[in-house]
């Protein structure tokens, strides 16, 4: 079946995470973050998905705004941080901007100019995905934005991969899922999306049951790979 929608995770794959941290840190008088804004950055990421998967596995869902302060805090203390509150209040209204990827307006575009449906699909809160797509100035280029907020658990649960199919009336082998984590591009793997992990990074595969059909370092060739399959 050929590819008719292109799914993508937000939060490190549309839009950049450690913008937060990175702005903040270039701001006057912020020489202690300056100095460790890159693994505050990364702390506040990791502690972030670890609390979705405990509360999936726990079945105690909790919107993704309180998850994003909790990593935060900790992330905060665990580098010395915990005490400025002036800080903590910068880091996430900083966090309702954060900026897109470079190439994202116009991979978009190309795959609207082709006809394919193009959605977001993110544990992220509507309210927050919302004011994300709204800074980043992508909305026109976006028919849905999903949220796991209509089905009360995290990622990488099933449900929350049904509401692509379900929206879209396809089958999963007509869906390009495209996600910065490697456990995520993984999971919708596993559920039958053709996926692509966009590994900025260079991390390791991760080692699961299943894997990510494409690995990319950017998503600039995301058209050419749906117009491939």
């Amino acid at each position: 079946m050929p590819i008719t929608t292109a799914v993508f995770d937000a939060y490190g794959t549309l839009f950049d995470v450690s913008a937060a941290a990175r702005t903040a840190a270039a701001e006057p008088n912020r020489d202690a973050l300056a100095a460790c804004w890159q693994k505050l950055a990364n702390d506040w990421r990791l502690k972030q998905l670890q609390y979705t998967w405990l509360r999936a596995v726990a079945d105690a869902h909790g919107d993704f705004w309180d998850v994003t302060q909790e990593g935060l805090d900790w992330a905060l203390e665990n580098n010395g941080l915990d005490g400025d509150a002036e800080l903590r209040d910068r880091l996430l209204h900083l966090y309702w901007e954060l900026a897109a990827y470079g190439e994202v307006p116009a991979m978009l575009l190309s795959l609207k100019d082709a006809g394919l449906n193009t959605a977001i699909l993110s544990n992220g809160s509507p309210k927050m995905l919302d004011g994300a797509v709204q800074s980043a100035g992508i909305g026109d280029l976006l028919d849905d934005v999903l949220s796991v907020e209509d089905v009360q658990v995290f990622k990488p649960h099933k449900s929350v991969y049904d509401l692509v199919v379900k929206r879209f009336d396809c089958a999963p082998e007509q869906v390009l899922f495209v996600s910065s984590n490697g456990w995520d591009a993984a999971a919708a793997s596993g559920y039958g999306f053709y996926t692509t992990w966009v590994n900025r990074a260079g991390e390791p595969m991760d080692r699961l049951p299943w894997k990510p059909q494409q690995v990319l370092s950017d998503l600039t060739t995301i058209p050419d790979i749906a117009a491939q399959n």
